[in-house]
Order: structure tokens, then sequence, then C-alpha cells
């Protein structure tokens, strides 16, 4: 696998590989997450044009998974990272957040932030063994309290979901 930046004619497979990797969340009874509409054109493209939109690309250059970034409270904030079930357990995701860890380091920014399913295995136990942290409710920073407000209002909180940090920098608090 090759991780590139991401382009438009991506797009269409990135949106595959979203439903299919929401898929993993049915036997869970977590039917919502898994029928959530993936990104659009537009704002894929708004991702891809900023620098801020990665895949994992197999030897035909076909994308396997992908990830998308965003800078909130000054932080690197992983807006979404996807894997395509038949590229599961590969560390296609791993490889993709060192990418975004980079992109973060680059810009300056000590740490890594996302929002996750807490008890889901290859949500919050898994971004657990790759440094992340929990942050405790009153450690939100606002920008992050938005979007967590954006998926309570969206229905994603029926499920412990959980805001989790990774400092990039020795000194950077966890």
């Amino acid at each position: 696998m090759t991780i590139r930046p991401a382009r438009p004619d991506d797009f269409a497979r990135v949106r595959e590989i979203e439903r299919a990797a929401g898929q993993a969340f049915r036997p869970l009874g977590m039917d919502l997450v898994a029928d959530d509409e993936p990104f659009t054109d537009a704002e894929l493209s708004a991702y891809q044009e900023d620098g801020r939109a990665w895949v994992a690309a197999d030897a035909d250059d076909v994308p396997a998974a992908y990830l998308l970034i965003d800078e909130v409270d000054g932080t690197g904030h992983v807006e979404q990272v996807s894997v395509h079930p038949e590229h599961a357990r590969q560390g296609l995701g791993r490889a993709l957040i060192d990418v975004a860890a980079a992109w973060s380091a680059r810009r300056g920014l000590p740490a890594l932030t996302l929002t996750t399913y807490a008890e889901v295995p290859w949500n919050g136990p898994y971004y657990a063994r790759l440094g992340f942290r929990t942050l405790a409710a009153d450690d939100v920073p606002p920008g992050i309290a938005r979007i967590r407000a954006r998926e309570r209002a969206h229905g994603l909180d029926r499920w412990p979901r959980v805001t989790m940090r990774r400092p990039l920098v020795p000194d950077a608090p966890a």
C-alpha cells in the first residue's frame, strides 16, 4: 500500500470505503452509524484542495482507506479515518494516523485529537493502543465541544462517545 494525497477521482471510492466500513457497526445495533451518509464531493473536495485528505492505495492505485484532518483548537483533529473491511488489520489506519501526526507536527501543532466510540473495539480501545488518551469532559476545548454538540444532535451519543488526544511533542499534556 502507498499513502498519497487524495485526488478528485478517489471520491467515489472513498464513499464506498465509508459505506463498507460502516457495516461493521450494524451487528452492534448501531444502524444509525452504519447508515450515516459519507462525505459529499464538495466536502471531500474542500479537504483535498487544502491538502488535508489522504488515501492508502493498493498496487493498482485503488484506495483501501482514507483520512481527513482539520485543525481545531490548535491541534490536528482527525475528522474521519476509515478502512475498507477487505483491508482491515493491515496497519492502514495506523499509517494514516501517522500521516496526520506528521502533518500536524509540520504545522507546529502539539497534538492530535479525535472523537470516537468509547466501547467499540476498533474505535476507543484501538486509538488508546495508538497513544490517544480520553479527555475528561471538563478538558474538552471549545471547538471540539462544538463538534461533540453536532454529533449529539445527529444522534451519535446513543452509544458512549469520547474525545481523545495524542500528544505529538514530549512535553505536551496528554
